[in-house]
């Protein structure tokens, strides 16, 4: 299979086996404790592999709207990141 139309740097291999190994980690969390859903401040039902999507997407348009406003490094961005995932599992 080639590759080569992605740009498969250090770092974004690591970003995605980040997601890889999250997405791993909540599937065997689930299987060895099933959790109910919960209602937070959005007043729907959610899952924590619900929660986790939200988190990555939301952070997606974080660093999105970072990188319009302010340009490269991203280094505070994922630090509203890191805030917004843990509010996110937090109330929502």
């Amino acid at each position: 299979m080639d590759l080569a139309w992605m740009a498969w740097t250090t770092p974004t291999a690591i970003f995605f086996s980040l997601i890889a190994l999250m997405l791993i980690g909540m599937t065997v969390w689930a299987i060895i404790k099933p959790q109910a859903p919960r209602r937070g401040i959005l007043r729907i039902e959610t899952t924590p592999g619900d929660r986790l999507f939200i988190s990555l997407l939301g952070s997606a348009f974080i660093c999105l709207l970072w990188l319009s406003l302010f340009g490269s490094p991203l280094w505070w961005a994922l630090v509203f990141c890191a805030c917004f995932m843990v509010s996110v599992f937090k109330w929502v």
